[in-house]
């Protein structure tokens, strides 16, 4: 199928590759994105041919998050909102493992993408943050604190600060840590690894990993629905999300 902001290839290990492409935005995440990333994923859900999924940017960057210019437009942000609940609760839900390869900035929604993958390396060069909070738009917190912990995850979700690919080991962001020239290589060595396990033992495991905890229904709801509705698109029909990532 062909896409307009992602590639997508199938490896002859069953390994599908997303790669966000919209190089001259910093892989901003985009309605469209975010609807073409949705659809791959569906397409991919029941076919034998893909039994494990890796996000990577395009360009030295993953994601510099979610496109602001979207919101200048308030025909479009019902659509903002609803192709953005949707896609985060493909990925999040999404039967067969999920690994999030981070070559440069993973700020914000880009963030957000990498932490509801279920694993997590990067390069050298990786750079996280939820600068997000400065101008306005309250950052999820609960998956973020599941990885990290409370006190890590309130840090850089309250400050916006960004940390780098060394600090983000040390969190335990990022599992691995590796070169911009090895970091796709590797991420494939890593899921054909998780891929020796038999498919129904591995969709097993990951229906009890998503359900981990807290309710996703009861904190995605406050945390993205209605920070969204009643904060964030608040804030872009007042003219006021203008800075940039």
């Amino acid at each position: 199928m062909n896409y307009e902001t992602i590639q997508s290839t199938v490896t002859s290990d069953r390994i599908g590759i997303i790669k966000l492409f919209r190089p001259t935005k910093r892989n901003a995440i985009s309605i469209q994105m975010r609807e073409e990333i949705s659809r791959c994923l569906m397409d991919w859900i029941n076919t034998d041919e893909v039994a494990g999924v890796i996000f990577i940017g395009s360009e030295g960057t993953f994601s510099a998050g979610f496109d602001l210019n979207e919101f200048s437009f308030p025909e479009k942000h019902e659509q903002i909102l609803r192709s953005s609940s949707i896609y985060h609760r493909n990925v999040w839900h999404y039967p067969k493992p999920t690994l999030a390869a981070i070559n440069g900035a993973a700020l914000g929604g880009g963030f957000d993408l990498a932490i509801f993958c279920d694993l997590r390396i990067c390069d050298d060069t990786a750079i996280f943050g939820h600068p997000e909070i400065k101008f306005g738009a309250p950052p999820i917190f609960t998956p973020l604190k599941q990885i990290v912990g409370d006190g890590i995850a309130r840090d850089l979700c309250l400050t916006g600060r960004r940390v780098d690919a060394t600090e983000a080991y040390r969190y335990g962001i990022v599992s691995e840590l590796t070169t911009a020239n090895a970091l796709l290589h590797r991420a494939n060595e890593i899921m054909r690894a998780i891929l020796e396990a038999p498919a129904t033992t591995l969709q097993f495991t990951k229906n009890y990993l998503v359900n981990f905890g807290q309710a996703f229904d009861d904190w995605f709801a406050i945390e993205h629905d209605q920070a969204f509705r009643e904060v964030l698109l608040k804030r872009a029909r007042e003219g006021l999300l203008k800075k940039p990532y």
